[in-house]
Parts: C-alpha cells; structure tokens; sequence
C-alpha cells in the first residue's frame, strides 16, 4: 500500500488530468520537511494493521495545506464529540477539529469512535502461534533429541546419584560426537523418550495452520506468508489479482475517500487523490499483453 502510486488528479471536459504544484507534491512526495511520502505512509499503514487505526494530521495556514503529519501512537489519542457533537482528536495538550485529521480505522465499534486492532481480534491466533514456536524451541534446544528419563535401579545416595547421571550424559555427548547410533548403558536401565514425536504430534501441521489463521485476519493469501503448500505458479498469479481486487483496492479507496474528504471539502467535485494499482497487476502478463 505504501509502495503504490498516490497521484492528484483534477476533472476537465475531455475527463481527467494529472495535478502538478504544491499540492501535488506534498500528497506525492514530500508531505513535510520530515518525511517522504513513502515513509509517511508506511508508518501510517503499518499503525492501522497493528494497532487498528491510523492518522494523520493535516497542516494549515488559512485555507492553504502545508503539511502532511503523522500523528505518533494512534492509541494514545482521545477521540471523542464536542458540545456540538463534532468529533474531536486530543493529542497531549493539542485539540484537532477531525476536519484536519485523515483518519483510518481496522474496524470502528458500535460507538463510532473506538477501534478494533487485527491483534487484538486475532490475539488467541497469534498466541498460538507464538506458543508452538516456544515449545518446538524447547523440544529442539537438545540438538534435535527429545527429553529423556533413565530407568533401572537408582544408585543409592545424592553423590552416587550425581556420578551415574554424568555417566549417561558423557555415554551421550560421545556417541553424538562420534556419531554412533550405538552406545552402553548401565547394566538393567534404559533411556525412554519423554514427550512426543513431532511428527506424530503434528507439530508441522499445527504451525502451518497458525500461518493461516494470520492470514485470514488480514484477508491475505497463505503464500504471502511464505507458506507454500498450496500455491504454484498458476494459483499465485490468480491470488496476486485476488488480492488487488479484493483487499488492496478496499484499504486504498479508505485512504482515498478520506483524503478528497479532509483535503478538498465536501463540496469538492473536481480535485481528487487516487493510488495506482497497475504495478501490482503485472503479473497477469497475458492479459496485460490483450
């Protein structure tokens, strides 16, 4: 989304035309002294599919725009409606009238002004996820063997105890060091495997299903998760233009509707801010080609 083409454009008789000035640069390129366009709304993005909003705040001098600001730690902003039932944005002692602040939210609740984050609805998903890979982490951490119990008879006393424990780990170390398979045990005990196989405990599987849980909060195909087990070379292309269509131009068109809004007026009908998705269409060459 950051990376896409954000272009004014204005209506004319002959249909529309490309913006050129101060306002086309600052939406285009440089929105501040500070930031670039690119930066500017990565970080923006990256608050709304984090946190679940982002917002930027909108410089004025008289009715000229001057500036494009990001507004740092959305959640730490008081949204709420004044006397008038206007909304309002409290940033530390500032007060903003939402005519000057660009506002996305993931998703607004009953209120209409608190907001859901997509880690917080898919919070259990995550923690999921998070907890298969501390627990693959620690059935790993011995180079790959699982825990293991000696049992036989258990030498008499703590210091006994402790020697016949470093008998078995030193029996390991060198067998895993020599590479042997084979290696001696005291007489009447045995090493039994404690936990289990990770294969037989779909470990894989559990961990290739989080990725798809995560996918599906942010509506993406697995393979934009780097999993693979579906995809080839004819899917993958088709998934490119699903998501453009499904999911790209939905959050593009949010940031679009807000910026003709707060930039323009509402009774503007000629000046309008639209991203351009062709970059990101490329990969149905055929049609393209047609």
């Amino acid at each position: 989304l950051a990376n896409l083409s954000l272009q004014l454009n204005k209506t004319n008789e002959a249909g529309s035309e490309r913006v050129t000035g101060g306002l086309a640069t600052l939406i285009e390129e440089a929105p501040n002294p500070e930031w670039d366009s690119f930066r500017l709304r990565e970080y923006f993005w990256t608050q709304v599919f984090t946190g679940g909003r982002g917002l930027i705040y909108i410089e004025r001098s008289g009715s000229n725009i001057i500036g494009l600001w990001p507004i740092t730690s959305p959640a730490s902003v008081t949204i709420k409606r004044d006397s008038t039932g206007r909304t309002t944005y409290q940033v530390g002692d500032k007060t903003y009238p939402a005519a000057d602040v660009i506002d996305v939210p993931f998703m607004l609740k009953p209120d209409g002004l608190g907001h859901y984050g997509p880690v917080v609805i898919g919070a259990k998903a995550i923690q999921l996820a998070l907890a298969m890979g501390d627990y693959a982490s620690k059935f790993f951490a011995g180079g790959g063997v699982p825990p293991l119990a000696l049992e036989g008879p258990l030498p008499a006393g703590p210091e006994a105890m402790k020697r016949a424990m470093a008998d078995i780990h030193r029996a390991i170390e060198t067998a895993k060091s020599d590479d042997k398979s084979v290696f001696l045990m005291p007489t009447g005990h045995k090493l039994t495997p404690v936990g289990f196989d990770p294969e037989k405990g779909q470990m894989t599987d559990a961990r290739r299903f989080t990725v798809e849980e995560i996918a599906r909060i942010y509506g993406v195909p697995p393979w934009f998760l780097q999993d693979l087990t579906h995809a080839n070379f004819a899917n993958s292309e088709n998934q490119d233009l699903s998501f453009v269509k499904h999911l790209v131009t939905h959050w593009a068109n949010k940031l679009e509707q807000q910026m003709n809004l707060k930039l323009f007026g509402q009774r503007n009908n000629r000046r309008y801010v639209r991203h351009n998705v062709d970059s990101l269409l490329r990969g149905d060459f055929k049609a393209r080609a047609e």
